[in-house]
């Protein structure tokens, strides 16, 4: 899950919409750095959340 995230994709949380669209900052070790617009930098456990890539 979510292997395929590099920094600088733009990606949604599944669970959390009214966070709107969040920038990958890094991927470390299953742990996903995300800068989000409406809740800040957040860093997200990628083997239990699934990010939905925005194109």
């Amino acid at each position: 899950m979510n292997d395929f995230l590099i920094p600088g994709q733009l990606v949604t949380h599944p669970n959390q919409p009214d966070w709107g669209v969040g920038q990958v900052q890094s991927v470390i070790n299953g742990k996903i750095t995300v800068n989000f617009e409406e809740q800040g930098k957040v860093v997200i456990n990628g083997s239990a959340i699934e990010l939905n890539l925005v194109y």
